[in-house]
């Protein structure tokens, strides 16, 4: 049980998963490229104790190893855990009773505890005093990465009525009167979005409160989704292991314990933000964000800062969502009935894919070969109105059967997927909606397309690697297989011409009984980059790709407003003029960085490289 990041920082260091970073080091993109050769590492967590132009330091990796994650919660996660169980299924506690007798203690845990004292404000500063960390060279500034923005309803100040989130915080750059004003980027979907929203219809002020530190838990419980009305304020305290300490001073909440905390009020006026390399692979372009007028900004004595660096899955917000899955698994059946399981691909950037395995139960009564996608449309259109879950772009589902792959083994899955399902039946669109705020393959910002590929038993074709005819004819020089029955190829640079997409699906029309074992072909800008591995792939087609312009397939029809075509599906996945430039490391700074691994400094024992290669 952590009062403070300081005494996890302590205790971290005790048991040698803690490593101090010395030398001085530069907030200016050396910290990130510290953070991401080391958490590739799967290495300690990094307490940067001389940054330039701040008195503060700072530490990264917290939870960069799943294990780690779990060891800072070991008086807590199987408990929380325990707690979501039983209210999935309140029969667990009457037919178990001794595996369950501490849940009162740890719901008791989750009651908000008011204090007097903040220690949050043993000190005033100001925004220039604090790290300055920029992560990516194309960023707009420097950034809070970890940041825990309290907002509530503006006719009903309760901590009940709270929301936590994690929303990026520009602290630097661009419009902003340094030390006067940052910006504050939410995405669709969060619980402040509701609180702005009211507030506005009000004209009311609209009083945010940022925290950056505190108890370990106080992060986990910002990125929580959980449903609307139950605070996040509650599950910090379970998941601490100790009541959420806050007062209530000038219309603000403060979170007495944290490191630091910015309080001020949203203006009615926007400004531009980012760009921001973020968590797909690509940089968020420049927009415009609310922005949050400054009116103090504190922090505690043995202040730390704590960061992450986002940018191409895996990083160390992977184990975040890891974390979040296992606890709240049990109750997906329970929100979602039929639904047994959900996997949002990590590797594909999270919301561009979702698997899912439901149950078919409609008309039991018939053959196996007559079956077709039913009841697991009913619960695919549940997934994509259920909470986060309702910012997947691509959602693959299957109905369980014994023969279902572990939802975890994507691979598989999707293999097992494309082997059942009848194209000319089971897509199913749905155009010009709302997509994830970070994905720039729609047409314009928050808005793209979604498409559901659904399958049931009998399995309907047998994939393979061999391809029965030599593509050079019709000049593509460059493909290669990613997996039995996806094949990744080169058509040449993206054009609104879709002359050369026609021609290659003419020529699969014309030599049909060749193309009869595979399932899938993504078009790309380099075959062997994005057949190299898996991941490659999930990540190259799932995030360049807008359902509804870039999906096409040999023999295609409308019917009744329904889109079908015969297998194999083509997935255009090449970058185009409208998407975000992908991240790269900037050499220059690798080259300087490498100072910290040579003999005698602090990383000596770990290997430099560069993370993004």
């Amino acid at each position: 049980m952590y009062k403070s990041l300081y005494e996890c920082v302590i205790d971290l260091e005790k048991h040698k998963q803690l490593i101090r970073l010395t030398e001085p080091i530069n907030p200016n993109l050396e910290m990130s490229l510290v953070h991401q050769i080391i958490f590739k590492q799967n290495g300690p967590a990094i307490l940067y104790e001389k940054i330039h132009n701040t008195r503060f330091p700072a530490v990264s990796n917290l939870f960069g190893t799943y294990e780690r994650a779990k060891f800072i919660f070991r008086d807590s996660f199987e408990k929380v855990k325990k707690l979501i169980e039983i209210r999935a299924n309140p029969e667990l506690v009457k037919n178990n009773p001794l595996s369950y007798w501490h849940v009162p203690f740890t719901a008791w845990k989750a009651i908000p505890k008011k204090v007097h004292h903040p220690l949050v404000f043993e000190n005033q500063i100001t925004i220039s005093d604090l790290p300055l960390i920029k992560n990516w060279s194309k960023d707009g500034g420097a950034y809070i990465t970890l940041p825990i923005v309290l907002s509530y309803d503006v006719d009903n100040p309760s901590i009940f009525k709270t929301n936590l989130g994690m929303y990026r915080i520009q602290l630097t750059g661009n419009r902003y009167k340094l030390n006067e004003e940052i910006g504050l980027h939410y995405q669709i979907h969060r619980g402040i979005g509701i609180h702005h929203k009211k507030a506005i219809e009000n004209q009311k002020p609209f009083k945010v409160s940022i925290f950056v530190g505190g108890p370990p838990a106080h992060m986990i419980a910002a990125v929580m989704p959980l449903p609307e009305g139950l605070p996040e304020v509650a599950f910090a305290g379970a998941l601490a292991n100790r009541r959420f300490r806050y007062s209530y001073i000038d219309e603000y909440f403060i979170s007495s314990e944290a490191d630091f905390c910015i309080i001020g009020e949203i203006q009615n006026f926007l400004l531009p933000e980012g760009p921001f390399g973020d968590h797909l692979g690509y940089y968020s372009l420049k927009h415009p964000f609310p922005v949050l007028k400054i009116k103090n900004v504190y922090c505690r004595n043995n202040a730390i800062w704590p960061f992450t660096v986002v940018g191409r899955p895996p990083q160390e917000d992977t184990i975040f969502g890891k974390m979040i899955h296992e606890l709240t698994e049990s109750m997906i059946p329970v929100s979602l009935p039929g639904v047994k399981n959900v996997h949002a691909v990590d590797e594909a950037g999270v919301h561009p894919l979702l698997l899912a395995i439901g149950t078919e139960r409609y008309i039991p009564y018939l053959p196996k070969k007559e079956q077709q996608p039913m009841e697991i449309l009913t619960q695919a259109n549940a997934i994509l109105g259920f909470n986060q879950l309702s910012l997947a772009k691509y959602l693959f589902i299957v109905a369980e059967e014994k023969e279902t792959p572990n939802i975890y083994d994507t691979k598989k899955f999707i293999r097992y997927l494309l082997e059942r399902i009848d194209f000319e039946r089971d897509l199913h669109f749905i155009t010009n909606t709302t997509i994830d705020t970070l994905d720039y393959s729609g047409t314009k910002l928050n808005i793209g397309s979604k498409v559901i590929f659904a399958a049931t038993y009998p399995k309907k074709r047998t994939l393979s690697k061999n391809l029965k005819i030599d593509l050079k004819r019709i000049t593509i020089p460059n493909y290669e297989f990613v997996d039995e029955g996806i094949l990744a190829l080169e058509i040449g640079p993206y054009s609104e011409n879709k002359q050369s997409i026609d021609k290659l699906i003419g020529f699969i029309e014309n030599n049909y009984q060749a193309f009869k074992s595979i399932g899938m072909i993504v078009i790309c800008d380099n075959a062997k980059e994005c057949a190299k591995t898996y991941e490659n792939f999930l990540w190259i087609t799932f995030t360049r790709s807008n359902p509804a312009t870039d999906i096409y397939g040999p023999f295609s029809f409308y019917r009744d407003k329904h889109w079908g075509c015969k297998n194999p599906i083509i997935i255009d996945a090449r970058l185009k003029p409208h998407h975000a430039p992908p991240l790269e490391i900037d050499k220059k700074v690798l080259s300087n960085v490498e100072r910290f691994f040579r003999k005698g400094n602090s990383l000596e024992k770990f290997e430099f490289f560069d993370p993004y290669k």
